[in-house]
């Protein structure tokens, strides 16, 4: 009888140590998986201020080569 229950005891301590690493693993996981989408969203910000930029580069070189052809276009009149 005492035997049985001092392999209950290990097997039960056994047990709550798998439990407690699964536990903290799991824990782990969730954190670098949040960092990941944490780094996900800035690299998303950055690629959408880099088309914003873009965007604005192009309307301000679309309205100088308008300004300039009707500059040119003054000139026969």
């Amino acid at each position: 009888m005492a035997t049985g229950a001092a392999e209950l005891g290990a097997a039960k301590a056994r047990i709550d140590l798998q439990s407690s690493f699964v536990s903290s693993l799991s824990d782990s996981i969730d954190k670098g998986v949040g960092q990941l989408v944490d780094a996900d969203m800035n690299k998303e910000s950055t690629r959408l201020q880099a088309l914003q930029v873009q965007q604005q580069l192009g309307i301000q070189a679309l309205s100088i080569a308008n300004g300039n052809s009707q500059q040119i276009l003054s000139l026969f009149r």
